[in-house]
């Protein structure tokens, strides 16, 4: 199992700062989030009120595209995608009935997928982008910072971006720019911002 290159929970209130690093440590397991966090600081200050969470995460995997779950035959109008991984079918079918409509998609069984598309229309079908595993993995990070953070801290801000995430949180109006304390945490890991 991997573990985190580096985490550290930081609180004024060290007793604090200990109980929840274990809770931190615990959801985080909880959640099967050791996969893909490598670098997690959360700083907490019950003064102001203020969770701070910084982190960054191991590289995750690439857009997931046709032809990584589906053999493609172009038989003149006809174009069959013979399905490898069902995992992914419900999106792609959601997908080819956005852009071509659901009269011109048939599914024999559930394995096959056939189209009658004109030429032009097949065009990039195969690189056709059906899953981003980014979207999952930032919402599985939030979910878990809502975990994590204290009970009443309703005020929130987050965000993800080229594989660094952020997770503010108050019960009190947040500040205008919470970018300086984010910044803090990420310098403080070594990770540049």
């Amino acid at each position: 199992m991997k573990t985190l290159e580096y985490f550290e929970v930081v609180s004024t209130e060290p007793a604090g700062g200990e109980l929840y690093r274990r809770i931190a440590s615990t959801v985080i397991t909880d959640h099967d989030l050791l996969r893909v966090l490598s670098r997690l600081r959360i700083y907490i200050d019950p003064e102001i009120p203020i969770f701070v969470a910084a982190g960054h995460t191991r590289s995750v995997p690439r857009n997931v595209i046709v032809r990584d779950f589906a053999g493609i035959t172009y038989d003149g109008d006809k174009v069959v995608l013979s399905i490898a991984d069902e995992t992914y079918l419900a999106p792609l079918l959601q997908l080819l009935w956005e852009r071509f409509g659901k009269d011109r998609i048939l599914q024999p069984d559930r394995f096959t997928i056939e189209m009658h598309l004109e030429g032009h229309e097949s065009e990039g079908l195969e690189e056709m982008v059906v899953a981003d595993p980014t979207e999952g993995l930032f919402k599985d990070l939030i979910y878990t910072m809502q975990v994590i953070c204290p009970e009443g801290f309703k005020v929130k801000k987050q965000s993800f971006q080229d594989g660094k995430f952020w997770f503010v949180a108050s019960e009190n109006t947040l500040p205008e720019d919470v970018m300086p304390l984010v910044d803090e945490q990420f310098s403080i890991m070594g990770v540049s911002v």
